[in-house]
């Protein structure tokens, strides 16, 4: 039995993909979490063998509870179903150690599949999107995009600094230096493009 937690911010589609992986005689649904915080305290509570779990989601996202669980050297595998087929997501994704990538769009069938050969300790990404992961690299440090993702939030100068622990003067670097890396001219626009590129 391949025990599965769940994690998705849309409670229709959350229990949609619970109940048709639950018809899988060799699938359980052990645990369900609507955010990332859960979704994390879930996999720890439960050891699950597989975490299929969104990208956006509240609290934090699939891809920042994926590299968490590979930080910690957690023996659950992940999976990505995501709407988003961006390139930065992807590449995200595979850095930190993402083993399986399927788009919301597919069949269940290839999320039933993808579950069992990444249980089987295979790597699955569909191959058009495994190219483009690499198209594009994200020219931003990880502080660039944290300082960018705040400011992409509306939190202004002061309270990036006092959230992140750093001076106002070392927040407006950043964001300055980001700006000039993506080839914008403020920082709405640096939020906008680095969203659209799955960089955020």
């Amino acid at each position: 039995m391949i025990r599965i937690v769940l994690a998705e911010d849309q409670a229709m589609v959350l229990g949609a993909f619970a109940a048709l992986l639950g018809l899988e005689a060799d699938l359980a649904v052990v645990a369900t979490a609507t955010e990332g915080t859960a979704a994390l305290a879930a996999v720890r509570e439960h050891d699950p063998d597989v975490l299929v779990t969104d990208v956006e989601m509240p609290g934090a996202t699939g891809l920042d509870v994926a590299a968490e669980l590979h930080r910690t050297g957690t023996r659950t595998r992940v999976v990505i179903v995501t709407t988003f087929a961006r390139s930065g997501y992807l590449r995200r994704a595979l850095e930190s150690g993402v083993a399986g990538y399927v788009l919301k769009d597919a069949p269940i069938e290839q999320l039933v599949d993808t579950v069992r050969r990444v249980h089987d300790g295979q790597r699955v990404v569909d191959p058009a999107l495994a190219v483009a992961a690499w198209d594009g690299a994200d020219p931003m440090t990880d502080r660039e995009r944290d300082v960018l993702r705040l400011a992409a939030d509306g939190l202004p100068n002061s309270e990036i600094a006092a959230s992140l622990h750093l001076a106002e003067g070392t927040v407006r670097n950043y964001l300055s230096t980001a700006i000039t890396k993506l080839g914008v001219r403020n920082r709405i626009e640096a939020a906008r493009l680095a969203r659209d590129r799955g960089w955020l």
